[in-house]
């Protein structure tokens, strides 16, 4: 057995075990191991992060046959999960991503999740609610609403391109609790389209995020003035969509790293809270955390290559919850396995790989070389960059 000590952007470092104590080629890698998370049995640890590829292109933002083929494609994945999904109208901040709440759009996933199931796959839906990101042109000329009237000062993607965000109005506690209402309605319907779990998204500069940020979420009331008011809205909706689940198979997605502007910074008070948020996870029906960790300078949108994930970052919050971990952003064969071994995460979930390797499980079994991707055919519609890709030879 060898080490391979890395220094993370932090100054931390990682001691990564190599040979024959954990190999990086073959089935005896960590990647490849069976894995028990409770609700979720999985075959290997390589798990399909939730992206947005904007194929619901069809009146009623409704998933297609291409959606089928896409996700049927990576159906070797110990875990999808498929791409955030809308979980009402007033939800909605990206153009032509499907939603879950029309008899339509239930039918659509269907076709999606029996295609995996034949497959053998396994696949969650992620639930998404843009909130004060969003833009009125996604909602008939109306102003989005977050926790406060605050702009959140980012850019929603429209039918006419990217366009600033605008001050939103603050939600009324009667819209909040239709919110937490729609969410729970959504798990519904994603148990009725045949998905075998969801996942709550409450990361980035959306919904959920937003109410957690201070900077946004200046509210007085039960949801706001404390960091227990802000996650309050968090934890209602965990409750609620585990309802329809009888308590189980739901995942929690959080992104305590995320900065963005002035708005959202990983200062120690962000990552205080994110710590009693993630203790507090332990008593609801949370299956399993996916953390999104720091940006390195491999990870996606990153300007150059070379950057290693910092596990002492996901080590903050795998020692204060007590289910399944998956880790993201930034991984590839190596340091996903290496993650795993020490103990750091349980699963590691890997986004601009799935979307060029569709094959990427047999890619990491094998030692092959992936391929890249085409950002410029991430949001475009149709079959180019979506479906195209091919296994390896």
């Amino acid at each position: 057995m060898t080490t391979t000590t890395t220094t993370n952007p932090t100054g931390t470092t990682n001691t990564a075990l190599t040979g024959d104590h954990c190999p990086t080629t073959g089935t005896g890698q960590p990647l490849l191991r069976r894995a028990d998370f409770g609700d979720f049995q999985l075959p290997n640890r390589v798990v399909m992060a939730p992206t947005t590829r904007a194929r619901a292109a069809g009146p009623g933002l409704v998933p297609t046959d291409l959606h089928a083929l896409y996700y049927g494609q990576r159906a070797g994945a110990g875990l999808i999960v498929a791409e955030g999904t809308w979980v009402s109208e007033r939800a909605i901040g990206f153009v032509r991503v499907p939603g879950i709440y029309r008899e339509a759009q239930i039918a659509g996933w269907r076709q999606v999740t029996d295609v995996v199931h034949a497959l053998g796959g396994r696949i969650v839906l992620q639930l998404w609610h843009t909130g004060a990101a969003s833009h009125p042109a996604h909602l008939g000329g109306a102003l989005p609403a977050g926790p406060s009237a605050v702009n959140p000062y980012e850019r929603s993607f429209t039918a006419s391109g990217f366009q600033d965000t605008v001050t939103p109005r603050a939600m009324s506690r009667t819209e909040i609790a239709t919110t937490v209402a729609d969410f729970r309605t959504a798990a519904r319907n994603a148990r009725r389209a045949g998905f075998d779990g969801v996942e709550i998204g409450a990361l980035g500069s959306f919904l959920i995020a937003q109410f957690l940020s201070p900077r946004l979420n200046r509210r007085t009331d039960a949801y706001g003035a404390d960091r227990a008011g802000r996650r309050r809205l968090l934890l209602e909706i965990i409750d609620a969509v585990a309802d329809p689940w009888d308590g189980h198979c739901v995942g929690v997605r959080l992104s305590p790293y995320w900065t963005s502007g002035d708005t959202f910074t990983a200062d120690p008070e962000t990552l205080a809270a994110y710590d009693e948020l993630v203790t507090e996870l332990n008593h609801h029906p949370v299956a399993y955390l996916h953390l999104r960790g720091p940006e390195t300078a491999g990870a996606d949108h990153a300007a150059a290559p070379g950057g290693q994930p910092d596990f002492a970052a996901f080590a903050r919050y795998r020692r204060r919850f007590d289910g399944p971990f998956i880790a993201n952003l930034g991984f590839d064969r190596d340091t996903g396995n290496a993650i795993i071994e020490e103990g750091t995460a349980d699963a590691v979930s890997y986004a601009r790989h799935f979307i060029a390797n569709p094959d990427l499980v047999t890619r990491f079994a094998l030692g092959r070389e992936l391929a890249a991707g085409d950002p410029s055919t991430y949001y475009t519609g149709g079959a180019r960059g979506y479906v195209d890709y091919p296994v390896s030879a």
